[in-house]
């Protein structure tokens, strides 16, 4: 797609704005930093201009988009060996301190365990779309839900949160 054509710069401006939140949370989930995530998601939209890859349907695009912010988000990561932790965002629902601080835990997570959680209790994709959009197999994001739920369980369980209701 030529995006210099008044046709063409409106459905970019329609992916960006169905996708834009979707992508900096992803972003965030990984990363633990706006700033930085905002860069990333900057960069898969520079990508997607760039690349201009072909789509059979939003959702195909929607998965593209989200591959390349995990892909960037892990290059940054690696390269800047991020650890500091930053305030949780307001993108991220928490309708109570119970919640607020389940959230937080998961961001306590290795990114590994933090994108599958996001992905799939935030986003809502199923292990098989996660799969694809981290390019590993099904039974690896299973088994990387598995350990992440369990990880969260204990500590959930040492500050006596019951884990029933959330996971």
């Amino acid at each position: 797609m030529d995006y210099h054509s008044d046709h063409a710069q409106d459905m970019f401006e329609n992916t960006v704005k169905r996708n834009l939140n979707k992508l900096l949370r992803t972003a965030v989930a990984i990363l633990r930093n706006i700033d930085e995530a905002e860069d990333v998601v900057q960069d898969v939209f520079l990508t997607l201009i760039e690349k201009q890859p072909t789509f059979t349907s939003q959702e195909h695009e929607t998965a593209w988009l989200i591959r390349v912010t995990i892909n960037r988000s892990n290059s940054r990561l690696r390269l800047h060996r991020w650890k500091k932790t930053v305030p949780l965002l307001d993108s991220y629902p928490a309708h109570d301190n119970e919640q607020l601080y389940i959230i937080q835990n998961v961001f306590s997570l290795p990114p590994k365990y933090r994108i599958v959680i996001h992905l799939f209790y935030y986003e809502g994709y199923s292990t098989k779309e996660i799969a694809e959009m981290t390019g590993q197999n099904e039974p690896a994001v299973r088994k990387q839900l598995t350990r992440a739920r369990r990880m969260l369980k204990d500590i959930l369980i040492e500050e006596d949160i019951t884990c029933e209701r959330i996971l």
